[in-house]
């Protein structure tokens, strides 16, 4: 007869879970409050996604650093600290552009509120653990409340993107699970600490089934962080989505992807595996310069800023590929600058967003055309993004620009800090398009447009933040830096 198995909840760390669970009981408790009285108010949703997620953040200034919980599988360190992190803020920052004065369709359905803590809940697994079955389950997640939330927008447009987001989402979770039963068949673990372990030790032997491996991870997580030639479902679903939606979706799920990207490739790239090095830097280098180039023949603001986004994924996975603590820090004070500076853009485009609007594209350059006349202060905003996006002095993404290229210079990667500067500069040109159409056009003929026609005073609230860290970003930059570093130290517990 087998002896009882006593487990002491004490070992089990508990607390490595309660950021994640806040957010699954506020999912369930918006559920529970919609059955109990339909029809309530969007606003009383809205607060409660915001009151549990302080919560969330509350739990997760209180976790203790460098601890295993629940059986092992989940992770608290440095990297998981930074990436709930910026996963809970960006989500916060988010949530309230849903306080427009437009009543759109998803904003009606408590579910969506739902599906929103839902998400970022697998967020928060994903970057918290080194299980590649949790990171799974916490992909899936994410990714199924978020097709959900595309599809509510209820335009032809949205359901198109959906469809597309849905497609892709599946191919990349089956390339997921492929090349984790390869990794699982190589070491014999689903831990990502010791596949590299076991595989260090047997000299990363039989070579074919490790790059068999690799390719399929580098594709999977190339889906979800939109990197070339991963990249086509990006400017549709971003064109189907809210401005507000797709803000959200350049900035929290790729700061995820990257915390699993950084886990899982550190060992391949520092076992001195060429192949694996040869993969990831066309992957960095062709997602830099063609999203660039793609985003130069854009007519439509919002595919512009989707082309942007993969550039900026395609820049920051220079970390990955250069592997050092200082490229690490670097990429969580780039993604954190990059956070409140297309947080300002997106909602820019969501303040002048209307119900009304016709045709495929609500964002064309034309409808900014001489805006300086019309409404001198959203001109100056947009600008402030604009000028901040491109990596220009003083605004606050000069230095995170600044940062991730003195990585390279550092480690030795002069080449990749070329391609890396000429980027910046061909991404200035569409960045200052939007800035020639406000101050140098005339505004159209009997154009009906008002920039903050769909703004609300937490809406302003939320613009005039992003402007501050976009303006005095240069203030900030060190205490940040002080702050990743330490984390980023404290890593791979």
């Amino acid at each position: 007869m087998l002896a009882p198995i006593n487990v002491s909840l004490d070992s089990l760390h508990i607390e490595t879970l309660i950021p994640m669970l806040i957010a699954i009981g506020g999912a369930l408790t918006i559920l529970v409050a919609d059955l109990a009285k339909k029809n309530l108010d969007k606003s009383l949703y809205i607060m409660m996604t915001v009151v549990f997620l302080l919560l969330d953040l509350g739990a997760l200034f209180q976790t203790d650093l460098n601890q295993r919980g629940f059986f092992d599988v989940m992770l608290v360190d440095g990297l998981a600290v930074l990436g709930q992190l910026i996963v809970i803020l960006g989500s916060l920052l988010f949530v309230m552009l849903s306080f427009s004065k437009k009543s759109f369709h998803e904003y009606l359905y408590a579910e969506y509120f739902a599906f929103y803590l839902f998400m970022v809940a697998g967020f928060q697994f994903m970057v918290a653990t080194d299980n590649l079955i949790l990171i799974f389950v916490g992909l899936e997640t994410s990714s199924l409340a978020l097709y959900t939330m595309i599809a509510m927008h209820n335009r032809a447009t949205a359901l198109e993107a959906a469809v597309k987001y849905f497609t892709m989402g599946a191919l990349s979770a089956g390339m997921f699970a492929f090349g984790s039963m390869i990794l699982y068949a190589l070491s014999g673990s689903v831990e990502i600490s010791k596949i590299a372990e076991v595989m260090t030790a047997s000299g990363f032997e039989p070579m074919a089934l490790v790059i068999v491996a690799t390719a399929f991870m580098i594709g999977a997580f190339g889906f979800k962080m939109a990197l070339v030639p991963f990249h086509t479902w990006v400017p549709d679903v971003y064109e189907g989505s809210t401005a507000a939606l797709a803000g959200f979706m350049s900035i929290v799920p790729k700061i995820a992807g990257l915390v699993v990207t950084i886990r899982l490739f550190e060992f391949l790239l520092q076992s001195g595996i060429v192949w694996v090095e040869i993969m990831i830097y066309a992957l960095v280098v062709l997602t830099m310069t063609l999203a660039n180039i793609w985003a130069l023949v854009q007519n439509d603001v919002k595919r512009m800023l989707a082309y942007s986004s993969i550039s900026h994924a395609g820049f920051v996975m220079a970390a990955v590929l250069i592997g050092t603590t200082h490229s690490n820090s670097a990429l969580f004070i780039y993604w954190f600058l990059f956070l409140f500076t297309n947080l300002g853009a997106f909602a820019m485009l969501w303040s002048s967003r209307s119900k009304t609007n016709e045709g495929r594209y609500d964002h064309t350059f034309e409808k900014f055309s001489g805006l300086i006349k019309t409404m001198p202060l959203a001109a100056f905003l947009i600008a402030i993004f604009m000028l901040s996006l491109a990596g220009v002095p003083p605004f606050s993404m000069f230095f995170g620009k600044m940062y991730m290229i003195s990585s390279a210079v550092t480690s030795g990667y002069m080449t990749l800090a070329i391609i890396m500067a000429l980027n910046s500069a061909i991404a200035a040109y569409y960045y200052l398009k939007i800035i020639f159409y406000m101050f140098f056009k005339e505004p159209l003929a009997n154009a009906e447009v008002d920039p903050m026609g769909n703004a609300t005073l937490s809406i302003k609230s939320v613009i005039g933040i992003a402007a501050f860290f976009a303006i005095f970003g240069i203030f900030f930059v060190n205490p940040i830096m002080e702050m990743v570093t330490y984390f980023v130290y404290t890593s791979g517990y």
